[in-house]
């Protein structure tokens, strides 16, 4: 929840909203909204469709939403281990000859043998 709880606070800044702001918008507390935005309390369907809803999103938007700052933090993440799972393949492909070498030449050194 507590992933949740910063995405609904990134949303809610980006609106330039305060905690009463979105409380009385919600009709909720102000401590109440606070435990939601930082993950104490768990939310309910019906909350998470008005959260989603003050927003102008889907559920699903408000689930799956991501900050641009974290977004390109992933990304470069998964360029990362992109870049070391390729070159891993190579390692194992450049492996996989050398032992298809190996095993030709005993092949070879057996025939002659």
């Amino acid at each position: 929840m507590k992933t949740l709880g910063k995405k609904i606070r990134l949303l809610r800044h980006q609106k330039g909203w305060s905690q009463e702001d979105v409380a009385k918008r919600l009709d909720i507390s102000i401590p109440a909204f606070s435990k939601i935005e930082t993950g104490i309390t768990d939310i309910n369907l019906s909350r998470l469709e008005q959260i989603a809803d003050l927003f102008e999103m889907s559920v699903v938007q408000l689930l799956t939403f991501n900050d641009a700052e974290g977004e390109a933090k992933y990304a470069n993440e998964l360029e990362s281990v992109n870049k070391k799972l390729m070159d891993r393949e190579t390692e194992v492909i450049d492996l996989q000859k050398k032992v298809i070498e190996l095993f030709e030449e005993l092949r070879q050194s057996k025939a002659t043998a």
